[in-house]
């Protein structure tokens, strides 16, 4: 998808206030100071909580149906936030559509945000937002961890081709690992199953699940190979 460009500020709609260039980030090599002044801190202080007041708030239309939630906010160079991601359907990130919303498009109506004339329809009709900047990330991932996955199914052969060669009673101690480890092998594969079929924007709300599964499977694995 196209990198999302800045088109409007939110500061008329949902009264946020950028930071003043008077806040200035410390550069190597300089001393700077780093901090809000009596005035921004008394506008900080009126001003809108993002997670308290629009993170994760429902957004209808004007006859108070459901069109989405918003799953985050795009912040520009110049500090004002521009763009509103709003998910519609899908069930915890599965079959989700993400969208970009000028903000523009939406209105804060007595602590409701309304964006007038939307449908959940319209709005999964609209092109699917995707952090670009993630998608190499997340394709590095999914083939590590495929490859964890993959390596973990061929010590698993490897332990029943063992199994098949001991003794009665080591070939009963090693089913009752192959059980545990056919288990874990199977909770690290829906795990990544989980995070394939979710949206790709998604895709860092699997990561730790992902990779606990697997470190379980791989702990598990390797004791039973020592």
């Amino acid at each position: 998808m196209k990198t999302i460009l800045v088109a409007a500020a939110i500061a008329s709609t949902f009264g946020l206030l950028s930071i003043s260039s008077a806040a200035r980030a410390q550069v190597a090599g300089a001393t700077t100071t780093v901090g809000a002044t009596v005035v921004e801190t008394t506008h900080i202080a009126l001003g809108w909580s993002v997670k308290k007041s629009i993170l994760g708030k429902t957004v209808t239309n004007e006859s108070g149906a459901k069109v989405g939630k918003v799953e985050d906010l795009i912040v520009s160079p110049d500090k004002n936030v521009s763009y509103l991601i709003i998910g519609a359907g899908g069930f915890v990130g599965i079959g989700r559509h993400d969208v970009a919303v000028p903000v523009s498009q939406v209105q804060n109506l007595n602590g409701q945000l309304v964006m007038a004339g939307a449908t959940r329809a319209s709005v999964t009709a609209m092109p699917r937002f995707e952090y670009t900047d993630d998608k190499a990330d997340r394709a590095a991932f999914l083939l590590q961890a495929g490859r964890e996955i993959s390596q973990g199914k061929t010590d698993l052969d490897a332990l029943d081709r063992r199994a098949a060669a001991a003794g009665a009673e080591a070939k009963a101690a090693l089913a009752v690992q192959m059980s545990g480890l056919k288990a874990d092998l199977s909770a690290a594969e829906a795990q990544l199953s989980g995070m394939k079929r979710a949206a790709a924007s998604r895709w860092k709300e699997f990561e730790a699940g992902v990779r606990a599964a697997n470190a379980r499977l791989r702990q598990a694995i390797d004791k039973a190979l020592a």
